[in-house]
């Protein structure tokens, strides 16, 4: 699928599922505190199909399918039939208002984990987080060797690299010495100082990790494979040959070979490729091909393959994997507090905001590398959309809620008048940070 179209259908996916089960918990907890629903709609505009249940509440879908809404029996909206009033939303107690508004963030909470918990079950594929440094980066400079495996982060271990990088992001955005543990390619564990603290601030989390130049390892300069008929089997390489130079310009692993390869090839197919075999040294005539393999896009190549790099998986069963779902909810809502407080206090960056178009193209990447990929992504915009609607700005849940705890302490509603102005503040707020973060993503695209 092409990666615009990609990035809007899964975009409208997330969406779609995330609203929906948002809005169902507002009906669902309205319907159970007695309030009369009167609609039920998934997305916004004209409805394309809808029908009027038994319970009298019209249910529809509608054409625009960025979210949905819950529409109440509401005295603050027009007159009530006064039959009707025991079933009015403003009519009800503080506490089932409290309730209701808190049900769609909390639904949420409840898809993040769930997702999670069946992310776990399946086992999401990953890589071990077997790292190597940048010449010269932040990284290099406190010690980080190619073929590190970082053990803790922090003092939390970690197993995957995906781990270990949402704990450094956490650790960059703060810019304070964040402690290693790695186990270098001897076995040998050290301590690894990384110096934060020297990193500009102001800064987007992007920038952040190029000066530290932390990168997963790349594979060994080690030809694993040798494709019978290509260029590389021709000359005689062997599988287990290690690559030492191309055209006489030593190699460091694979990739560099690669690069090394390409770069030659476009001046002259004809490479000296030379490698050691044992306690030889060998140079071999390779005549590189350009040419596509395996359907990927066509590049030059001598038809060799490399190590593959360290998997790590985690895979639990179900009570586990629960465990591990509300564990891993609970460090991704401490985050995501840290890095809203460190924002507020000019601590962090604006520019980390992301807004639609960039949850769109994670939302296309995460999709194309698999269900649990998709189901902890789809998790993670879940809870974050709980931890947003809860912020105490007017028009979202925490808005209202911020009016029901007003209401409870002073013993009376909040002022129709008081609770139109933060309307007003609520949408420019809102409408500012919508602003900012499409700013952002629009500003990443063009740079990218």
């Amino acid at each position: 699928m092409n990666p615009f179209f990609g990035s809007v259908f899964w975009l409208l996916v997330t969406l779609g599922v995330l609203v929906t089960f948002h809005e169902f918990g507002h009906y669902w907890v309205a319907r159970r505190c007695g309030v009369k629903v009167l609609r039920f709609s998934v997305g916004f505009g004209r409805a394309v199909w809808k029908r009027v249940g038994r319970d009298g509440t019209e249910y529809q879908v509608a054409m625009i399918p960025l979210g949905g809404y819950v529409k109440m029996l509401d005295a603050r909206e027009g007159e009530v039939d006064p039959a009707l009033r025991p079933v009015e939303f403003t009519g009800k107690s503080v506490w089932k208002r409290i309730a209701i508004v808190v049900a769609g963030p909390g639904f949420n909470l409840i898809f993040a984990v769930a997702a999670l918990w069946l992310m776990f079950m399946l086992g999401r594929p990953d890589a071990a987080p077997v790292v190597t440094a940048t010449p010269g980066s932040l990284a290099a400079t406190a010690g980080i060797q190619s073929g590190d495996r970082l053990l803790r982060v922090d003092g939390e271990p970690v197993d995957t690299m995906s781990d270990a990088m949402d704990d450094i992001a956490t650790a960059l955005l703060g810019r304070e010495p964040l402690p290693l543990v790695v186990r270098g390619r001897d076995g040998s564990q050290r301590d690894v100082l990384l110096p934060l603290q020297q990193l500009p601030a102001g800064r987007s989390i992007d920038k952040y990790f190029d000066a530290l130049g932390l990168k997963l390892a790349p594979p060994p300069a080690i030809a694993a494979t040798v494709m019978p008929g290509q260029p590389a089997a021709q000359a005689g390489m062997r599988s287990g040959d290690t690559l030492l130079a191309v055209n006489g310009k030593p190699v460091a692993d694979f990739n560099a070979f690669a690069e090394a390869v390409a770069g030659a090839a476009v001046k002259s197919p004809r490479l000296d490729v030379t490698v050691r075999r044992g306690e030889q040294t060998l140079h071999l005539p390779v005549v590189a091909r350009y040419e596509s393999l395996e359907g990927q896009p066509a590049r030059w190549s001598v038809g060799i393959g490399s190590v593959p790099a360290q998997s790590a998986m985690r895979r639990y069963g179900p009570v586990r994997a629960l465990g591990a779902a509300l564990g891993s909810t609970w460090d991704t809502t401490r985050q995501t507090f840290t890095m809203i407080g460190k924002m507020v206090t000019g601590q962090a960056s604006t520019s980390n905001l992301s807004g639609v178009i960039g949850i769109a193209q994670v939302a296309n990447q995460s999709a194309q590398m698999g269900l649990p990929w998709f189901l902890n992504f789809l998790a993670l915009v879940s809870l974050s959309l709980a931890i947003l609607n809860l912020l105490p700005i007017p028009i979202l849940d925490g808005g209202h809620l911020l009016y029901y705890l007003i209401e409870l302490v002073k013993g009376s509603p909040v002022s129709e008048r008081t609770q139109m102005i933060g309307q007003y503040i609520g949408l420019v707020l809102l409408f500012t940070l919508m602003g900012l973060a499409f700013y952002n993503d629009i500003h990443r695209t063009l740079l990218s």
